[in-house]
């Protein structure tokens, strides 16, 4: 076993005033409600609590400066057990929060007053176009949802009344029960019949509300929306869920971010990309395109000899990032588009050029159906 004033994290000439609070700090932080997930948490409340109960008596510190953790070994000289006989962890947790929370001891146990429970989460969703996702917006979001009864402010009780405490849990709105069995202490807990895990009783229930505490309107929310957000995205707005029955704390709202697709740009995350046609003049002899960007229009430098397929890419002109540092780029990437229908003038041009350039092209088709295929193109 560990030292046991490294244990509670005090120095060994602490006072009993100093081992009391940091026993109590210790006690809550480690006790196995507070750590459901932590199969360790239980033992470490045994170690902790043990630590305590031999040094908050002077005796037995007095035996543990001078032989350490053996003096409570059996046969050990301490007899074993540093409480004595008289009610264990159960006594002792009682003694500090209340009562009532006896972990490992028998009969039946209550937790302390927890409160009215928690109200619902609730979701909806907010429609967005690509600009505003891009750069970011403020957005109103509409709902029918419970809400606190103004008229009992909550407490489901009619003007003049109150809620009474049950007293089949005190408070707490449910039961516990701890069984021994071979394997040691087994907790279980069951919403109290009384209340039906509540926690109070009504005697005379509002009236708008029927006890309930809330009742159901329409609201509306602004939602911010940061800039650089896709679509599928979702933002929570804290306590702006369901009211809890009789009081109880707000859920949260989840806002479900709709975002229409844009008729030109495609997102890869931070990155814009679009799919630029230019003829093939421009690609061959480069060319200046005013090119509108979501930030307004930019001068597109395609050089002479652009091939197809080629990307140009505009900094800082994509999606901003998340994490403040700056914009995604902008990636155009270039399809050279070839004419399919030609004059007789640019016919020839285009042979000239293929003759000079010594490339070989298809002769013309001077039969009397080409004539007839070339006047119906």
């Amino acid at each position: 076993m560990n030292d046991f004033y490294e244990l509670l994290g005090i120095a060994r000439n602490s006072s009993d005033d100093d081992i009391k609070k940091a026993y109590r700090a210790k006690a809550r932080s480690l006790h196995p409600d507070a750590n459901p997930e932590d199969p360790a948490a239980e033992e470490k409340f045994k170690e902790v609590s043990f630590a305590y109960e031999v040094l908050k008596d002077p005796e037995k510190r007095r035996r543990y400066d001078q032989h350490g953790a053996a003096a409570f070994q059996p046969g050990g000289g301490g007899g074993g057990d540093p409480f004595g006989g008289g009610g264990g962890l159960g006594d002792l947790f009682d003694a500090f929060f209340g009562g009532g929370g006896n972990p490992f001891g028998g009969g039946q146990q209550r937790r302390g007053p927890s409160g009215p429970p928690r109200g619902a989460d609730m979701e909806t969703v907010a429609d967005l176009s690509f600009e505003e996702a891009v750069f970011g917006t403020r957005s109103e979001v509409s709902l029918r949802q419970p809400v606190r009864c103004d008229t009992c402010t909550g407490t489901g009780a009619s003007e003049g009344s109150a809620p009474i405490t049950c007293t089949g849990c005190n408070g707490a709105g449910e039961v516990r029960q701890v069984r021994r069995t071979m394997l040691g202490q087994m907790v279980t807990s069951s919403p109290c019949a009384r209340c039906g895990g509540m926690g109070q009783n009504i005697e005379k229930p509002c009236n708008t509300c029927r006890g309930e505490g809330r009742r159901t309107e329409a609201r509306t929310y602004t939602v911010d929306v940061p800039a650089g957000l896709d679509n599928g995205s979702t933002l929570r707005l804290n306590g702006r869920g369901a009211a809890g029955p009789r009081g109880g704390a707000n859920g949260d709202l989840y806002v479900h971010l709709r975002v229409k697709e844009h008729e030109r740009f495609q997102r890869d995350g931070a990155s814009l990309v679009e799919l630029l046609d230019i003829p093939m003049t421009q690609a061959a002899l480069g060319a200046h395109i005013s090119y509108e960007t979501l930030d307004g229009i930019e001068d597109l430098v395609v050089p002479a000899g652009t091939q197809n397929g080629k990307i140009f890419k505009l900094r800082e002109r994509g999606v901003p990032m998340h994490n403040g540092r700056g914009r995604g780029d902008l990636l155009v990437q270039v399809r050279v588009i070839v004419p399919t229908q030609l004059s007789k003038t640019q016919e020839d041009l285009l042979r000239s050029i293929a003759a000079e350039r010594g490339e070989e092209v298809a002769t013309p088709d001077k039969s009397l159906m080409g004539k007839i295929r070339s006047a119906f193109r």
